[in-house]
């Protein structure tokens, strides 16, 4: 197996810089949109034949040195009981947002293994036939819980800031069994096999760093020290993390994964040398020429090289837009430029 994701994780020495793309398997790859054809996304995420199928095509078709499972972070938020539906226009949906405390006693801790089988099936098909590490994840609480209060994406999340600023007792309570769901649905994508899990906190930016401190980050704490003795790394990306670093190393992951708005350097210099690292390029600069890319390219692995490790990636989701060929030409260039001689 092709190991030099997890020597990077580990903060070993590696032969080139690792690299891998956040939400890899997508719509712009043909490949996917032709699987897509004949299923619907929820259908896709719960087929473990078809989430596998797609979890490997941008390592075939990439060359990216790690894989990530194919799913959604609102996967276990339907099996704790909310309805959720998915548009093309307008995204994912929740039933009830939950704005009482009837509706949060509703709620289930479901059983991952039960009510969540199609995902380490997923998992256990997939390391059957990888080559490259395994990458499981789940949304962080935070994120979480913006979804099911707000009922799906938000401008300015204010029934979210609502209840946390107004209703303690419903906040907690809702953190705490997201906390209880995401440690459990983790701990079962490792035991089938993940080798890394990733907490994706795509919302934390929205909150001021008080407010990060006091409503967010306890409970990333919490499953990451729950998670220690479980055997896989833990990667922490935080979008939007630039006014948080101070706090978001303190998380306790072993690697932090970085958005495109906040400098390489001042990254590493805020998280430390004994953080590894893992960002940050925008999106968008997909649509640069080879030669311009290059240059990104090569300012990112320069500024991160004082880190403890560093993973490539980008500074959020690869977007549907982007021709695969592009995304080719990033790996390319990440392992020719950090190639050591």
């Amino acid at each position: 197996m092709n190991d030099t994701f997890l020597k990077a994780l580990r903060g070993e020495e590696t032969d080139y810089t690792p690299v891998w793309i956040m939400r890899q398997a997508g719509r712009y790859l043909k490949e996917y949109r032709e699987v897509r054809e004949g299923v619907d996304f929820l259908t896709l995420c719960k087929t473990p034949e078809l989430a596998a199928k797609v979890s490997i095509q941008p390592v075939d078709i990439l060359g990216v040195d790690a894989a990530i499972l194919f799913s959604d972070i609102l996967i276990p938020v339907e099996a704790m009981g909310m309805r959720l539906e998915f548009s093309e226009k307008h995204g994912p949906a929740l039933s009830e947002p939950i704005r009482s405390r009837a509706l949060l006693e509703k709620l289930i801790v479901p059983d991952p293994d039960d009510d969540l089988a199609f995902v380490p099936d997923t998992v256990r098909l997939l390391k059957s036939q990888l080559k490259v590490p395994l990458i499981g994840f789940s949304g962080a609480p935070f994120t979480l819980a913006t979804y099911m209060i707000e009922g799906g994406s938000s401008k300015n999340f204010l029934f979210t800031k609502k209840i946390m600023y107004q209703n303690h007792g419903i906040w907690s309570g809702l953190m705490d069994k997201i906390c209880d769901t995401v440690t459990a649905y983790l701990r079962s994508q490792i035991k089938a096999g993940a080798d890394v899990v990733q907490l994706f906190d795509s919302w934390a930016g929205v909150l001021s760093p008080d407010d990060y401190r006091k409503y967010a980050l306890p409970y990333v704490k919490r499953i990451i020290k729950e998670l220690k003795n479980d055997g896989a790394p833990v990667i922490y990306f935080v979008n939007g993390c630039a006014g948080l670093l101070k706090d978001v190393k303190t998380s306790g992951a072993q690697a932090t994964g970085i958005d495109w708005r906040v400098d390489m350097g001042e990254a590493v210099r805020k998280l430390g040398k004994n953080m590894v690292i893992q960002g940050n390029l925008d999106p968008c600069a997909l649509l640069l020429s080879k030669d311009d890319l290059r240059g990104k390219v090569k300012d990112i692995l320069d500024k991160a090289r004082p880190a403890k490790g560093h993973i490539f990636n980008l500074g959020h989701g690869i977007l549907p837009e982007i021709p695969a060929e592009n995304a080719r030409a990033l790996v390319e260039l990440v392992h020719e430029l950090s190639e050591k001689g």
